[in-house]
C-alpha cells in the first residue's frame, strides 16, 4: 500500500513528488506516456524563475526529478487504464496488468495541444511550429508569425505576439472569429494583426537539415470556398486550436467539464470532491498552462495530501 501515487511527471507531478518526498511520504510517480511532460519538447525555457539565461526544458524537468529522488521519490513507467476511487483504498489498474493501491492520489497528467496533422507540422515542431506564445513568443522579435485558430485562445496568442513580432497573421477556417466580443475588438483594430479567412493549412514549409535543425519559411493554404492554393511567408506558426486534457481514463471517477478538464471542489484549487484525490497542472487548468503555475499546483496538491493523510492516520 502506497501513501501517495502521483500520475504524471511534468512540472506539476515532479514538484508534487518533491514536496511529498520531503514530507517523508515516499511518493511513487507513474511517468505516463511522456516522462517530463510537454516541457521536454521546449528547447529553451526563459520564464521559469531562477534561470536568468534560460534552461533547456528537458534539463529543467530532469533537475526537479533528481531533486525529488534525493528525498525518496520513486518512479515507475506505466500507463493507467482505469481507476477505482470508490473506497478508502484507491486502486489504479494499468495497461501492463499491474494494480496499484494507495491512500492518496495526485493527478497531474497534463494536457496535449491539438494538432492539425498536416505535413511539416511534426518535422518543424519546436523549430518554427509552437503551441504556446507565452513560452516561445520572445524568440520572434522583429519577425513575422502566423496564429492558427479563431477562438479566444487564438486571439490572446496573437495579441501577445504583437509585443515581439512585426506582423501577426491569424488564419481561420471560417469568415469570422468565434472569440468573445472583447477579444475580437482587441485584435481587429490592432495595427500589427491581419487576417486570412476561410482557409485551412495544407502544409507547413521550411528547411530541415540532416542534423535535425530546421526553420519554417511559409504556409501553404487552401481556400475552403474556392479551393485555391496560396502560400504566405512566415517565420513561425503558433497553433491555437485547443488542448485535450489527458483525463479520459478518469471518466466517471472524478468530476470533469465537457472538455475533459478535472473540476475541483471549493475552497481549494487542487482538491477534488473525492477524499484523498488531488489534481495539479494542465489537466485541471485550461487557462494558464505554464510550467510555473503547474509547479505551484503540484506543491499545493502535495501539501493538501500530506495534511489529509495526517488527519486520517
Amino acid at each position: 500500500m502506497e501513501n501517495v501515487i502521483i500520475l504524471g511527471s511534468g512540472c506539476a507531478g515532479l514538484t508534487a513528488a518533491l514536496y511529498a518526498a520531503r514530507a517523508s511520504l515516499k511518493p511513487l510517480v507513474l511517468d505516463g506516456s511522456m516522462p517530463g511532460g510537454l516541457l521536454t519538447t521546449t528547447s529553451t525555457v526563459e520564464n521559469f524563475p531562477g534561470f536568468p539565461d534560460g534552461i533547456d526544458g528537458y534539463q529543467l524537468t530532469a533537475n526537479i526529478r533528481k531533486q525529488a529522488e534525493r528525498f525518496g521519490a520513486r518512479y515507475e513507467s506505466d500507463l493507467i487504464k482505469t481507476v477505482d476511487f470508490s473506497g478508502e483504498t484507491k486502486k489504479l489498474f494499468t495497461e501492463s496488468g499491474k494494480t496499484y493501491e494507495t491512500r492518496a492520489v495526485i493527478v497531474a497528467t497534463g494536457a496535449s495541444p491539438k494538432m492539425l496533422g498536416v505535413k511539416g507540422e511534426k518535422e518543424f515542431y519546436t523549430k518554427g511550429v509552437h503551441t504556446c506564445a507565452t513560452c516561445d513568443g520572445a524568440f520572434y522579435r522583429g519577425k513575422e508569425v502566423v496564429v492558427l485558430g479563431g477562438g479566444d485562445s487564438a486571439c490572446e496568442e496573437a495579441h501577445f505576439l504583437t509585443h515581439f513580432a512585426t506582423k501577426v497573421t491569424i488564419v481561420h477556417r471560417r469568415d469570422a472569429l468565434r472569440a468573445s466580443k472583447v477579444m475580437v475588438e482587441r485584435v481587429s483594430h490592432h495595427p500589427k494583426i491581419s487576417f486570412v479567412w476561410n482557409s485551412g493549412v495544407e502544409e507547413i514549409l521550411g528547411n530541415n537539415n540532416e542534423n535535425g535543425k530546421g526553420k519554417v519559411s511559409a504556409l501553404r493554404l487552401k481556400n475552403l470556398n474556392t479551393g485555391a492554393i496560396t502560400e504566405i511567408k512566415t517565420d513561425g506558426v503558433f497553433l491555437a486550436i485547443g488542448h485535450a486534457p489527458q483525463t479520459a481514463f478518469l471518466k466517471g471517477a472524478l468530476p470533469m467539464n465537457e472538455a475533459g478538464y478535472l473540476e475541483t471542489a471549493p475552497p481549494g484549487i487542487v482538491k477534488t470532491s473525492v477524499e484523498g484525490v488531488y489534481v495539479a497542472g494542465d489537466c485541471a487548468d485550461p487557462l494558464y498552462r505554464q510550467a510555473i503555475t503547474a509547479a505551484g499546483m503540484g506543491s499545493m496538491a502535495a501539501i493538501e495530501a500530506e495534511r489529509w493523510l495526517g488527519r486520517n492516520n
